[in-house]
């Protein structure tokens, strides 16, 4: 559709099977499995089925930060979902997932297996099982709550609505572009005005906040998804990139950020994690 034609939408939406772009062989309007495929097990208790999109990130980065505090309950395997070839439409991840998207976690440590979905909800159940990066005190435990679902809430703007219009959409309309690139820097302001005066997002102390942030921001303003620094002029926020900079420079984050990967340089694609060792090769 030309950006200077006018649509009238119909009285009822009816689904073309185009309206994602480059997206569209994995979007529908509809829930559910489309084919039987079960979803592998692997040796350890904590089982990931996942993607090193930011949202998949935001997991592995934690779980490696457990295994560098010593947490050995944290070892994992990570399976691949290739989104892009509807292994998130298959009947077992749907099981995991009803929503059919990454990451999902299967816990099979206790009696029977926890299944949980949502990143969020992911960073939380490994928090409170481990007693590790999501503060105890009530006060602070608030503080690092609210910026962990600010950034749940926040992050469909920048990635479904900035990323989409930007980067991926078959046309550059300008109504969207700037609709979205207005609510991206708004958050950004949000987050530097934040980071002014604390280490990080909710303190002093790294916590499940900064992990499910970073991925999407922290990556934003350093330079790796959308290509839209000079853009967004990120160097206006330079304390959302200090705080980027320190979590990148984390061997947790490093090796976080491999798994699950396979794109970039073949050194940083890790397909999948069974053993530490898989990200030492």
């Amino acid at each position: 559709m030309s950006e200077n034609a006018t649509y009238t939408p119909p009285r009822v939406w009816q689904w073309e099977g185009q309206e994602g772009g480059r997206f569209t062989s994995i979007n529908r309007p509809v829930a559910g499995p489309t084919h039987d495929k079960e979803v592998p097990v692997g040796k350890h208790p904590l089982q990931l089925y996942s993607l090193a999109t930011p949202n998949g990130v935001k997991v592995t980065i934690m779980l490696e930060e457990l295994l560098a505090q010593g947490h050995s309950g944290a070892e994992y395997d990570a399976w691949l979902v290739n989104i892009s070839e509807g292994d998130q439409f298959g009947s077992g991840f749907v099981a995991a997932n009803p929503n059919s998207k990454i990451p999902a976690m299967v816990d099979r440590s206790g009696p029977e297996p926890i299944r949980i979905f949502e990143s969020g909800a992911i960073l939380m159940h490994l928090a409170e099982k481990f007693g590790a990066f999501l503060p105890g005190q009530a006060a602070a435990r608030a503080e690092c709550l609210s910026w962990l679902f600010w950034q749940m809430g926040s992050a469909p703007f920048l990635g479904g609505g900035f990323g989409h219009f930007y980067a991926y959409a078959p046309e550059k309309l300008e109504y969207p572009i700037n609709r979205y690139t207005m609510e991206v820097k708004r958050q950004l302001d949000v987050l530097d005005r934040n980071l002014a005066e604390r280490r990080f997002l909710a303190g002093e102390d790294y916590s499940i906040a900064d992990m499910a942030t970073y991925p999407w921001y922290g990556v934003l303003v350093t330079g790796d998804i959308y290509e839209a620094q000079e853009f967004l002029d990120v160097h206006a926020y330079a304390n959302v990139l200090r705080w980027a900079r320190e979590i990148e420079a984390r061997p947790a984050v490093q090796r976080g950020r491999r798994v699950n990967r396979v794109w970039g340089p073949e050194e940083e694609q890790v397909p999948e994690r069974h053993d530490a060792s898989d990200l030492d090769l």
